[in-house]
């Protein structure tokens, strides 16, 4: 992970990971007085906003990039009751879930790269939009049946020059929330080229792709 800016307020502290943001922008216009776009010096002012304000944008932030701790004795971030991995159109995979990558806890929202071509991986990076990279966010439902359990922690494991593992409960939702799929172990798509996205069809090996 990269470098995390810590900014403390009287009753809250907000952290930013500048390589995990992708620039969905929610911070910025959901409170631009706290979060203020192309500041000269600090551009996080917590004490702008009551803590639950600030706690409730921060959750907003689809990548984890944004993170805070409450001083006031407030409730700090839970895990979700669902773990959702949301397929976004023509863009990235949003997960929300406590995600460990090899036992290391990562946070509980990421997003995660699908088009091939970020910087960062297993992050997105942004850079979809100047590979044109089109893939729906309304892939085909898939057969499933209600999971036992639809909580805890989740298992991401990058492959080697192929598919992003998930292992753990885990519902897939369309862009628009639809369910696609609920299932305990799933390999997903990262080189953008599997005709079946969001899952892994192997066309990682016929293309070359390349990656940790």
């Amino acid at each position: 992970m990269g470098k995390t800016q810590q900014v403390r307020g009287q009753k809250i502290v907000v952290r930013f990971e500048a390589a995990r943001c992708i620039h969905s922008r929610n911070c910025v216009l959901g409170d631009p007085h706290v979060f203020v776009e192309n500041a000269a010096g600090q551009w996080i002012q917590p004490d702008r906003a009551l803590p639950e304000q600030i706690a409730a944008l921060a959750q907003r932030c689809p990548s984890g990039a944004i993170t805070y701790e409450r001083l006031d004795g407030g409730p700090n971030e839970s895990p979700p009751k669902v773990n959702l991995l949301r397929v976004g159109e023509n863009g990235p995979l949003v997960l929300h879930a406590p995600v460990r990558i090899e036992g290391r806890d990562i946070g509980l929202r990421v997003t995660l790269c699908r088009c091939g071509a970020s910087k960062r991986k297993p992050y997105c990076d942004g850079r979809h939009g100047a590979a044109a990279f089109t893939a729906t966010g309304e892939p085909p439902t898939q057969e499933s049946s209600p999971l036992a359990q639809r909580d805890g922690p989740l298992e991401l494991t990058p492959i080697a020059n192929g598919p992003l593992k998930l292992v753990g409960p885990l519902e897939i939702v369309s862009g628009t929330g639809r369910t696609v799929d609920r299932c305990s172990e799933a390999f997903l798509c990262r080189c953008g080229g599997s005709a079946r996205k969001p899952y892994c069809d192997g066309t990682h090996k016929k293309i070359g792709f390349k990656s940790d």
